[in-house]
């Protein structure tokens, strides 16, 4: 078995930087064990408080406190002198006509309002004194001195203009006169509102807001068992909570704690590698598909931690099914449910509620990566998320009846649920992105892929027509070979429909493609041929970097031919005197292949091409034709490379010799009818 353990030690670092993550992630406190919702019932033992701990106020609380606090700030005004001065200027170099035994008068009342101060309508707080506004004094510089004035004394627009039209009780039609010669129009502010050094001024006054609002005494009673759980008690226990979490953890030895934490955080990555190791090895030797996997389990750990750190209530609103589906996007089923589980491990440690939230994120995450193959297109997704969150939901009532529920139910919690439900699939795109970074094909992206009336393939079809068919036909044996080892059938596909698109630049010269009565390689000698023959498989890599092929899609077509001859123009060097050892004039690059699915490629494309021509259908045949062939590749040491094994070897190819068969099968011939005889009369 140690034999098996991956040798690169490029394997072992990611895994140690995941470790030292978990361990600075672990929880420093000892859990305060005990879930609980406003309006349920208190379902344990009655809890008696073991230390003295203060109740913390609610934010909205607080944010009444800093309103209050605010609203008593002193408004600051700076006085301008020269505005009223020119006032009185103006108004004395104005002709009054018969009523200039006035003008002392107004211009009086003119300096008095202006010496009071006038404030613009819009940033005059004198006299509001509701519930939102409690200021009775202001601020006034003048002269480079600020003094504080009753908020009665000064004045705005409007109520300066009525003080000079009392100063004028005595005359008719005083306003009529005010308005002919102007008057109103030379009362304009003289105090403007300095907003920033009022918050500046007021800052240092403004007492600071207590956080908390009472005691509650070692031995008090916080809730008794059956109590429903009102808005003060949930304010009481979370208060208890937060204290036990920050005091009650770090009364014991640290070295103790810490070593706690790093025994726990090695025991999961160690259930991590062994999962891996497994299920799918191969990965050990993908670093993309290989860090992408501990980038998924460590963003699960990462969230747990945060907002259990954060705000505990909000574990019900993360969408940890949504990790699930980022595994989906690039990985088959049997790695991705256990890893998915072993993910999920932090939210026993790290969660108040850790147990069920486990329970019920594994049941929904299980559902939704089985449900997602039905409903994984357009708003079909949402079905899924539907799906997902009963779910979620039947999980969480289940716990509910657990503890005894009596009709009180936190609808918060289930639409907290609902919404993390929905996150799920409003983040699925996200996946697009991971494609970039780490250099993977998704499932979707597959899909798109294996549409033959995307550009490429439409372009293989109209030039090469006869290797279109032939990939086409490739492709079905290679889905059904890969499902009878539980390979990547969808990945198989799309590698088979592109891995002769190298043929589109010189189709003639492949047999498939030739047209009656031609024949290219006629007048070429067998190296010439040979050498044209082999060009489609550099030919298709610079078409696959022209198309934008994914790597994975490239490797297929690098490999499907291996280091394989040219047998027939080989064969025909030889024959005709040619030096044996120029075989190399006759071989493919390679490389070889290195996974199930590009050995399954191989295989298919050979056995396709050459049941073309077996002349023996029957079944003897047909078996003695994928032998032959399968053999003939392990002599060479095509597979040597390849992570696939001589069980799944015969495995492939029983089930091509099935599918052969039927492809192949004898059909019906139909008697031609006799003409009928028309008598003639």
């Amino acid at each position: 078995m140690s034999d098996r353990l991956p040798k690169d030690y490029r394997v072992y670092i990611p895994l140690a930087i995941v470790f030292v993550l978990l361990v600075f992630l672990m929880p420093r406190s000892t859990k305060f064990n005990y879930s609980y919702s406003k309006g349920s019932p208190w379902m344990y033992e009655t809890l008696v408080a073991e230390f003295d701990f203060p109740v913390l106020k609610t934010q909205a609380e607080l944010q009444q406190e800093r309103n209050s606090e605010e609203n008593r700030i002193i408004p600051y005004y700076k006085q301008d002198q020269k505005v009223g001065l020119k006032a009185v200027q103006d108004l004395n170099s104005m002709d009054f006509g018969q009523y200039s035994e006035l003008k002392p008068m107004i211009a009086s009342s003119l300096d008095a309002v202006y010496q009071r101060g006038i404030a613009d309508d819009g940033e005059y707080f004198g006299g509001r004194q509701s519930g939102d506004y409690d200021w009775t004094l202001v601020y006034v510089q003048k002269d480079k001195r600020a003094v504080k004035k009753p908020v009665e004394e000064i004045l705005s627009v409007s109520s300066a203009k009525l003080e000079i039209l009392a100063s004028l009780s005595g005359e008719a039609s005083a306003d009529s006169l005010c308005r002919a010669f102007g008057v109103y129009n030379l009362i304009v502010p003289n105090l403007i509102l300095d907003r920033q050094m009022s918050e500046l001024v007021n800052t240092e006054n403004l007492p600071e807001i207590s956080p908390t609002k009472g005691v509650v005494n070692a031995g008090n009673v916080i809730v008794s068992k059956g109590e429903i759980v009102t808005a003060e008690v949930e304010q009481i226990l979370d208060s208890y909570r937060a204290e036990y979490d920050s005091s009650i953890g770090y009364s014991g030895n640290r070295a103790v704690m810490w070593c706690g934490n790093i025994i726990l955080a090695f025991a999961i990555v160690l259930v991590l590698f062994f999962v891996i190791w497994f299920t799918s090895p191969h990965i050990f030797t993908q670093m993309n598909r290989y860090v992408y996997l501990l980038l998924i389990f460590t963003l699960t750990a990462f969230t747990a931690s945060a907002v259990e750190v954060t705000y505990p209530k909000a574990l019900y609103l993360v969408p940890f099914p949504l990790f699930a589906y980022y595994l989906l996007a690039f990985f088959r089923k049997k790695l991705i449910l256990p890893l998915y589980i072993v993910s999920l491990i932090p939210l026993l440690v790290f969660g108040h509620d850790g147990m069920e939230l486990f329970v019920m994120h594994t049941v929904a995450g299980v559902v939704a990566i089985y449900v997602f193959d039905f409903f994984n297109r357009g708003w079909l997704q949402f079905v899924n998320a539907i799906i997902v969150f009963f779910t979620l939901a039947s999980v969480w009532f289940a716990f509910r009846f657990m503890e005894g529920l009596d009709g009180a139910v936190d609808y918060w919690v289930l639409l907290r649920l609902f919404l993390a439900s929905m996150i799920s699939v409003a983040l699925y795109p996200v996946i697009y992105l991971f494609e970039k970074i780490f250099n993977l094909v998704s499932s979707s992206r597959l899909m798109e892929l294996s549409d033959t009336n995307n550009r490429a393939l439409r372009e293989l079809a109209s030039k090469a027509p006869g290797t279109f068919q032939h990939s086409l036909q490739v492709a079905n044996f290679a889905d059904s070979a890969a499902r009878s080892i539980d390979a990547d059938a969808l990945l198989v596909r799309a590698g088979a429909l592109y891995h002769d698109i190298g043929k589109i630049c010189n189709p003639q010269c492949f047999v498939e493609n030739e047209t009656m009565g031609e024949t290219y390689h006629q007048t070429l000698e067998p190296k010439e041929s040979a050498q044209e023959i082999i060009r489609h498989v550099s030919d298709g890599l610079q078409l696959a970097e022209k198309y934008k092929l994914p790597s994975v899609i490239r490797d297929f077509i690098a490999t499907h031919h291996g280091t394989t001859r040219t047998a027939f123009f080989y064969s025909k060097w030889v024959n005709a005197g040619g030096d044996p050892a120029d075989v190399a004039d006759f071989t493919y690059p390679g490389p070889r292949p290195t996974t199930k699915e590009q050995v399954i490629l191989m295989l298919c494309d050979t056995l396709e091409a050459a049941s073309r021509t077996l002349k023996d259908r029957t079944p003897q045949g047909i078996s003695e034709l994928v032998n032959r062939i399968v053999q003939g590749k392990i002599d060479e040491g095509q597979f040597d490379e390849a992570d696939i094994s001589l069980k799944e070897l015969h495995t492939v190819s029983e089930n091509l010799k099935e599918y052969i068969r039927q492809v192949y099968h004898a059909r019906v011939v139909y008697p031609s009818g006799k003409k009928r005889k028309i008598s003639k009369i």
